[in-house]
């Protein structure tokens, strides 16, 4: 007898994540700050979560483009150098 063809699931895990993630990044068209970003991750309630996410889309914007734009508003590169 045989053994049965051995099939990868439906949300079967990436042979190499670093891989898998570096791939989806790659093909965002967001060209944040010459390209380098890195990810940033906070707990937040599920009430303001919401919130966040209804002023982002009352305003056009994704959540991370909004967030991207508040925390350079709040903090701004030191003078002299450059954005």
């Amino acid at each position: 007898m045989s053994a049965p063809p051995t099939r990868k699931g439906f949300a079967a895990r990436p042979a190499n994540p670093e891989r898998w993630i570096k791939a989806a990044e790659a093909k965002t068209s967001n060209d944040v700050a010459g390209g380098f970003t890195a990810r940033l991750t906070i707990d937040v309630t599920p009430d303001l979560r919401g919130r966040i996410k209804i002023a982002a889309f009352s305003r056009g914007q994704t959540v991370a483009d909004m967030l991207r734009d508040l925390l350079a508003r709040e903090f701004p590169p030191p003078s002299g150098e450059a954005s």
